[in-house]
């Protein structure tokens, strides 16, 4: 058996062999400088950056739907769900990581070198369990990453739209198709550094901005709270929140931009605690100001008064939509590298060129199905749900399934869980919760709205949710004599 420190310093010693020449350049500007800008803002890998990057990336542009769910859902509804969801999110990335670490322990044992390579999810199911959830694995997470991108890009146009409507939403996409498509230029989750630490910074001015705006402005006159009233709308909302607490698809990714990626195993669990922070205050606060307006307002911009500090937060939002675009997009590019033989490729430029043809099909979707909102839910009854919590709790069950693997596991048991057979019941109620209230119901609910939008809106839709402009009145006919 392996001890668990041998398996660390084990897998400590060959992570400099990922990014070599990172490092290596890293530390030779180092030596001539003492401190270097380039590695302050380029080179991240510790497991601060790690934490920037989890929170960064788990709340972006869902932060302005989660009123509308509250909405749908009722105050405490929304609120139960949020910590539920976000704890049973923060256990299946614990998942994900212990299933990575037990797959590079075992890679390393067979002298298999990732220099120059990325580890992707799929090649950790591929290596622990075989090439069909090798299959499930690409194609739930590909596909969630893929809609996931689409989301972001939805979300710029829906944005953008609050502070100059001379341009429908559909122009507003084709433009920050165009601009999103800059992130092929960023090679790896390494050079996240200062987007990561930037990102968080604007979502929490925009959480809080949205919390304060909302107390400030108070209730609408005849204000309503009904939710939940529909059976529809609560799993719609519900799902919704699944999907917000579901953004460690590029756990692994995240992992092994790490220097020491082992650390890694709380650091979500931290990030989530952080975004209970920003997501809880806003959405109550913008809930208890709007109530049912909510339901036709998935966008909470569009009910908060318009200033200088709304403003502010919609420019930040755009810019740290571009930032989530690059995490959800990354991981595609890196798949796509692997397809076509440039993974290995050092050149910046060509790599670029290489990953625009990942860029289209997203700028495609985005225009075909711009429904803010409902799209989230869509995507997180029918991908997440399988992607980040199903995939993971049975991969880590059928990994460990043995004696002998329990016995040999790089990683030891957590310390609130000692006991194999307690981590078992814990993934099989994920397993079953999730599939049957998540997929099941969630799913039902958000296609059953979701084409009730293709119905009202219909599909390469102008301008959702648009109020209808008031023509300018017409000038009096001149008087006859």
């Amino acid at each position: 058996m392996l001890p668990q420190k041998q398996a660390e310093e084990a897998m400590v010693s060959t992570l400099d062999q990922v990014e070599p020449g990172d490092r290596q350049d890293e530390e030779r500007e180092k030596d001539e400088s003492g401190f270097s800008f380039k590695t302050f803002l380029w080179h991240g890998g510790s497991v601060y950056d790690a934490w920037f990057s989890c929170a960064s990336n788990q709340v972006a542009q869902v932060l302005l739907t989660l009123p509308y769910s509250f909405s749908q859902l009722g105050l405490v509804s929304g609120i139960i769900l949020q910590i539920f969801y976000g704890i049973l999110g923060s256990w299946t990335a614990y998942l994900i990581s212990i299933l990575y670490v037990e797959y590079r322990s075992r890679k390393e044992k067979e002298n298999v070198s990732f220099k120059n390579h990325v580890i992707q999810w799929f090649e950790v199911l591929d290596g622990l369990l075989g090439p069909y959830w090798k299959a499930a694995g690409l194609a739930f997470n590909c596909t969630f990453l893929l809609f996931g991108s689409v989301i972001q890009l939805i979300a710029c146009a829906s944005n953008i739209y609050y502070i100059n409507d001379n341009l429908d939403k559909r122009t507003w996409t084709y433009i920050f198709g165009a601009c999103c498509a800059t992130t092929v230029f960023i090679p790896s989750f390494h050079n996240y550094r200062i987007w990561s630490f930037l990102g968080l910074g604007m979502t929490t001015y925009t959480a809080w901005y949205m919390a304060i705006a909302a107390l400030v402005h108070g209730q609408v006159e005849g204000v309503k709270h009904s939710g939940p009233t529909q059976l529809v709308l609560y799993f719609t909302g519900a799902t919704n929140i699944l999907y917000t607490f579901g953004g460690h698809a590029v756990t692994v990714e995240i992992m092994h931009a790490m220097w020491k990626p082992q650390k890694f195993k709380y650091i979500y669990l931290l990030a989530t605690l952080y975004v209970f922070t920003l997501t809880i205050p806003s959405a109550s606060a913008v809930y208890w100001a709007f109530g049912d307006q909510l339901l036709t307002h998935s966008n909470a911009f569009s009910l908060l008064p318009r200033n200088a500090w709304r403003d502010a937060g919609v420019i930040l939002m755009l810019i740290h939509q571009f930032i989530t675009f690059g995490f959800a997009c990354t991981p595609l590019y890196f798949v796509w590298e692997k397809v076509i033989g440039m993974h290995d490729t050092k050149s910046i430029c060509l790599r670029a060129l290489a990953r625009l043809p990942v860029v289209i099909p997203i700028w495609f979707l985005a225009i075909i199905f711009p429904f803010f909102g409902p799209i989230n839910s869509a995507v997180g009854a029918l991908l997440v749900s399988f992607t980040v919590y199903i995939i993971p709790s049975l991969a880590h069950m059928l990994t460990f399934r043995s004696a002998s693997a329990r016995q040999n596991a790089a990683e030891k048991l957590p310390f609130f869980l000692p006991s194999w057979t307690a981590v078992y019941m814990v993934n099989a109620f994920v397993v079953v919760w999730v599939f049957v209230v998540g997929f099941g119901f969630g799913g039902w609910a958000s296609m059953t709205n979701f084409i009730k939008q293709v119905d009202t809106f219909g599909l390469f839709a102008k301008c959702y949710q648009c109020a209808p402009k008031i023509p300018p009145p017409p000038h009096p006919a001149p008087a006859h004599h």
